[in-house]
């Protein structure tokens, strides 16, 4: 048996580093959830080369003391908690105390930081090797610098994306710390360009600094509370979604989480308004019990567990269906429509004064004042009383307590909660598998395992995908027959074509196989048409995300090869000035909204694809139809048409043929058993 070995600092930091660290965009999350932790109002990022190079996190918050700077780089050394018991009442976004010891292991970081009272000092710390601590001039807060992130482990390097890539990740990243923290102000920079600003004025202006002003309007602002659970936030109304999930956000007790039991109750509840391949847009903060939520869960604290999902699905889905469906308790849950008093900041930044920061109060009884500096909260007088967006609480009394105890009570006895539905959703928890260094094997023989483990994993793909390949060409060839062997006996309700060949029987639907014929006629035509640009009158805005902006400026050529004039105009904003000539009509709504469904970028951007829908709709229009009688000569045309294609299938995925063997109809018959 091999000897056990205890693992040294070193060592076992790089493997906690694999946890906790895995790309740029998670050491700009500890860095900053640290900062606000700290009880920073002001925050400022810096990145280069999407933060490969570098890392810049400054805040104005407490500061570090001279005398913890060498502490704050040990592992599981933290001021959040002190003992387990803390464990179960967290009300910070760090708490484990592993974020500096593991980015410090693999990478070269800098600390600079001031408490009000006393002097800056400065630390370093490169790949583990703490230096002296030096006193150095600064202002009151901290700024931690890490420099060239995995440069002492080359094989996680390997795995990094490209640096827009990484920079997009770490812009989506500060997005939804924007809009989890609107009293605080962020400024983000990447390769010395201002990626935007927020001011710390409220959710309606983090929102406009995320997105833009218009989606206020389409948006219900609302601020309920339901068997002790708090939801408040801002959802879409009936007509207005996304194609894509980039725009749904959740904040559960001030944390971002993606949570497969919210994102239920929010698509149940959207269900009978959304369309095909439409997503609701939402900025939710959801505000429970610590007594009933686990966020020590996930290595990267991005999901959350609850004691009991079906009360919270439950909460979650009457509120947002009472909102969309205009019953009266939805005056409970709606709170005042916000005005268009501010701007959007991308990409240009307003004044502090453009901002109007509505004072009027409202809370729920028995919150206490918020760690983030929100005043102390009075009972709402009426329900219909209005407000403004209220910072997420950090503590909940035992008056909250009760009520979801009430609420659990009544699941356990059978009993129907009020007004909510009854959801047996079962948990279901995410696994984020990272590859991580868990030896000290030297680099070359780590590159070169690792090059060689890639070039399997492609002979693998490159294998599988010519198996596919015969598959189906093997398929092809069994469903086709020879025409000249078929005699046609006739036609089924004047639907359903009959012909006979030896043993077996085929009933073809006419309309089916028609249109796939023209589909496909339609498909080609497409695929091979000449394309022509026709100018446009008056050029077509498209406002995206930041997920959205950054697909499409990497499938610009793509679309323009399609035939469309487009060109970034502004950030995270696109001017369309031209069309394909053959495509006047066609809707750039739908159009850019079926391309940016996928922006994983799992699927190409094929004229053919973006408008099967539409071909299809001109394929299924110029059919013969079901009920139509056809003539001989017709239905012979028909039948070569499908060269003896017995698999086809319409472009809506019915099939076009039917196979009867001689046996199947005798055994109907009972003549066989």
């Amino acid at each position: 048996m091999a000897k056990i070995n205890i693992l040294p600092a070193s060592v076992y930091n790089r493997i906690a580093a694999g946890e906790v660290v895995d790309r740029p965009y998670s050491v700009v999350k500890e860095l900053v959830e640290n900062a606000i932790d700290a009880g920073a109002k002001n925050i400022d990022v810096l990145i280069e080369q999407g933060g490969k190079k570098r890392i810049q996190v400054t805040d104005d918050g407490h500061g570090i003391e001279r005398d913890d700077l060498v502490s704050a780089f040990l592992p599981h050394a933290t001021s959040k908690i002190a003992k387990a018991e803390d464990l179960d009442a967290i009300l910070t976004l760090g708490f484990r105390g592993e974020a500096l010891a593991s980015i410090s292991s693999v990478a070269k970081v800098t600390i600079v930081s001031k408490t009000e009272e006393g002097n800056a000092n400065r630390i370093t710390n490169e790949g583990g090797a703490i230096g002296e601590i030096m006193e150095c001039g600064g202002a009151k807060g901290t700024q931690i610098t890490v420099d060239e992130l995995f440069f002492n482990t080359p094989a996680r390097q390997k795995f990094l994306k490209a640096d827009k890539s990484e920079e997009s990740d770490v812009t989506n990243l500060l997005a939804r710390l924007i809009l989890g923290h609107p009293d605080i102000s962020f400024t983000y920079y990447a390769d010395g360009r201002k990626v935007c600003q927020s001011f710390g004025g409220g959710l309606e202006e983090a929102m406009s600094a995320v997105y833009d002003t218009k989606c206020l309007k389409e948006c219900i602002r609302i601020d309920a509370e339901k068997h002790g659970i708090r939801i408040s936030g801002y959802i879409g109304n009936q007509n207005y979604f996304k194609a894509n999930r980039t725009y749904q956000t959740t904040f559960v007790n001030g944390r971002y989480v993606t949570n497969n039991t919210i994102q239920m109750a929010m698509h149940n509840a959207y269900g009978s308004y959304a369309m095909k391949r439409q997503y609701p847009f939402y900025v939710l903060f959801i505000t429970v019990p610590t007594e009933i939520v686990d966020v020590n869960v996930h290595p990267n604290k991005a999901d959350v567990r609850f004691a009991n999902n079906q009360i919270i699905y439950g909460c979650l889905y009457n509120v947002v269906t009472s909102i969309l469906d205009g019953t009266a308790s939805a005056l409970d849950f709606v709170a005042d429509k916000p005005k268009e008093t501010v701007k959007s900041t991308f990409p240009e930044a307003v004044s502090v004064s453009a901002v109007k920061e509505e004072k009027t109060e409202r809370q729920f009884p028995s919150v206490t004042k918020s760690t983030y500096g929100e005043p102390e909260r009075k009972p709402r007088s009426s329900p219909s009383q209005t407000s403004g967006i209220i910072s997420e609480p950090k503590r909940v009394e035992p008056a909250y307590v009760f009520s979801y105890e009430e609420a659990k009570k009544e699941l356990e006895l059978g009993k129907p909660m009020t007004g909510m539905m009854a959801y047996p959703f079962e948990e279901v928890r995410t696994t984020v598998e990272v590859h991580s260094p868990t030896t000290n094997r030297a680099p070359k023989q780590e590159k070169e395992k690792i090059e060689k483990q890639i070039k399997e994993e492609e002979d693998a793909f490159e294998q599988n995908k010519k198996f596919l390949a015969e598959l189906e060409e093997k398929k092809a060839k069994q469903a086709k027959v020879e025409i000249g062997e078929c005699t046609y006996c006739g036609a089924l309700f004047q639907t359903y074509l009959i012909y006979e060949r030896g043993d077996d029987a085929f009933l073809i639907d006419q309309h089916a196989a028609h249109e796939r014929l023209i589909f496909d006629a339609l498909k080609e035509k497409t695929e091979n048409r000449s394309v022509m640009v026709q100018p446009m009158l008056m050029p077509y805005i498209l406002n995206t995300s930041v997920s959205e902006s950054d697909f499409l400026n990497a499938h610009l050529e793509e679309i323009r090869a399609l035939g469309f004039d487009i060109d970034e105009f502004g950030t995270n904003t696109f001017k369309v000035s031209g069309v394909p000539l053959d495509l006047q009509d066609i809707s750039l709504d739908a159009f850019f909204g079926d391309i940016l469904s996928d922006i994983t970028g799992l699927r190409g951007i094929k004229l053919t694809e973006l408008l099967k829908d539409k071909l299809a709709m001109a394929a299924c229009k110029a059919a013969v139809k079901g009920g139509m009688r056809l003539s001989d000569e017709q239905v012979k045309k028909l039948f070569e048409m499908m060269d003896g294609n017995m698999g086809l299938k319409c472009p809506h995925g019915r099939p076009v043929v039917v196979r009867l063997t001689k046996t199947e109809i005798e055994k109907m018959f009972k003549r066989i058993v």
